[in-house]
């Protein structure tokens, strides 16, 4: 963040979701081994990109949704919740959208870890008719969770927490895991978890992994073994 601006690297309209404008950001607070934007991620203030306002973001991806005819709009490539001023910086994005687009669909991909902290931000999301939450959860245990991210395993269930936060907020809120990374092992321990903390597992998403050879030797170092076979795919 810089002020109230927020650096990007790219704005492109992507494939999924049947076609949505996207703002792909720059800056993570975890740096998962099978992240496809790691080398931004890794060092985001000598990352590449610029900084814009919240104005500028929501006119990039309104000139998008109305040049390929789409009504989907997401941040990408990185947390979009990384503080106070960056969720102030979405709000404002998301608010510009919704007054100009009322029709556009806001999806908002997150690891979930800063609305486990911040119980607010769950209300004020609770305020857009058009929003919609996928929390990509990142471990089935302590261990799991900083293999995977990099970070301490005590903040292991803030994201889970977060989810549960938005749900009863009244978001459309839902969990997601990378299925080659999980496994059918993992992903029954984090339908356990869920359930304890009273979310339904039968929401729970499952993401692919692209197998970047990159991301390949970073799960490698960091002696994650996958439980399934990857299937190459085009880039998020």
């Amino acid at each position: 963040m810089d002020g109230p601006r927020r650096k990007y690297y790219r704005f492109r309209a992507a494939r999924y979701y049947g076609g949505i404008a996207t703002a792909d950001a720059v800056g993570c607070c975890l740096l998962c081994a099978y992240c496809w934007n790691y080398g931004r991620n890794l060092d985001p203030a000598c990352a590449k990109g610029f900084f814009v306002s919240p104005k500028e973001a929501a006119e990039r991806l309104l000139g998008i949704l109305r040049r390929k005819r789409l009504n989907k709009v997401r941040v990408s490539g990185a947390e979009p919740v990384l503080g106070r001023r960056s969720f102030e910086h979405l709000v404002s994005v998301m608010e510009i959208i919704a007054r100009r687009e009322s029709m556009a669909d806001f999806i908002l991909e997150t690891n979930g870890l800063l609305f486990g902290v911040h119980p607010e931000f769950a209300k004020e999301l609770a305020g857009f008719r058009r929003v919609f939450v996928r929390v990509c959860l990142k471990g089935w245990d302590e261990e799991s969770f900083e293999r995977i991210t990099g970070a301490r395993g005590e903040f292991f269930e803030l994201p889970v927490h977060g989810l549960r936060l938005l749900i009863e907020a009244g978001v459309v809120a839902w969990p997601a895991v990378m299925y080659e990374v999980f496994g059918a092992k993992g992903m029954e321990r984090v339908s356990r978890l869920l359930r304890e903390h009273g979310i339904s597992p039968e929401e729970l998403e499952v993401e692919y992994l692209e197998p970047y050879p990159f991301v390949m030797d970073n799960l490698a170092e960091r002696g994650i073994k996958l439980e399934a076979e990857p299937v190459l795919r085009r880039g998020s």
